[in-house]
């Protein structure tokens, strides 16, 4: 498989797989919404779209970065998000990085949204993919952010070689510069336990594809065969 890693500025055109990670915190919020419950997840092109959403889906459930908004029902920490019932339930997110580089490669044929938390689940859909060209979109500091890029080459590794320690990667992951505004309440909308939500690897056993659906750009859950189970390896 040949990988490609690329920052949202970079990106020219639609790849035919592309993998969009956003660790901190975007998709590993998405992976906890849906561990709570939720049925998608639809990605937002800005604040207005997402409440206009709201506003003609009063059952939605919208949440943004940053501290809470009018509007609202939630931000996006995956430590504030683990406490909600999303049972049954659409979520309207919109986030600084990850949704953005979702929608930059909403017309890829196939696209996956990734953190640590899926890394495995999403490895092995790619596995089961075949595919010979990935491109994985770091869409943290413009393709410069190191828990970004590090989540992206193990997830890379992992679909290309099964027996990848993941230690080193969680490692650069836990020092990156996102991982300290966190931890030292730079950023707003934060729950003590992000940074260690975030550094979960393989929590939850599906992968997340997007795809288009009535014009809107739509994440959901895609499960995948257990390693004991996929005879792709």
């Amino acid at each position: 498989m040949n990988a490609r890693f690329l920052g949202i500025p970079d990106l020219a055109q639609a790849p035919s797989v592309a993998v969009v990670v956003d660790v901190m915190r975007a998709f590993t919020v998405a992976a906890w919404a849906f561990a709570q419950g939720a049925e998608k997840i639809v990605l937002a092109e800005s604040l207005d779209d997402a409440l206009a959403l709201k506003a003609r889906h009063h059952d939605w459930v919208a949440l943004k970065d940053g501290p809470p908004a009018p509007g609202f029902d939630a931000v996006n920490s995956p430590g504030l998000l683990r406490s909600i019932d999303l049972g049954g339930r659409t979520v309207v997110q919109k986030t600084t990085a990850g949704t953005v580089g979702a929608l930059a490669v909403k017309d890829a044929p196939l696209v996956l949204c990734a953190s640590f938390v899926v890394a495995e689940a999403t490895a092995q859909l790619l596995r089961t993919h075949k595919s010979d060209s990935v491109t994985f979109v770091v869409t943290g500091e413009d393709g410069q952010a190191d828990e970004d890029l590090a989540c992206a080459q193990y997830i890379a590794r992992r679909a290309a070689e099964t027996g990848t320690d993941a230690a080193e990667f969680l490692r650069r992951a836990a020092d990156s510069r996102a991982a300290a505004e966190l931890t030292e309440g730079v950023r707003q909308g934060v729950h003590p336990d992000d940074v260690a939500l975030c550094l979960e690897l393989d929590r939850f056993p599906f992968a997340m594809v997007a795809t288009l659906e009535d014009s809107l750009m739509v994440l959901r859950p895609c499960a995948v065969p257990s390693l004991t189970d996929d005879t792709s390896i």
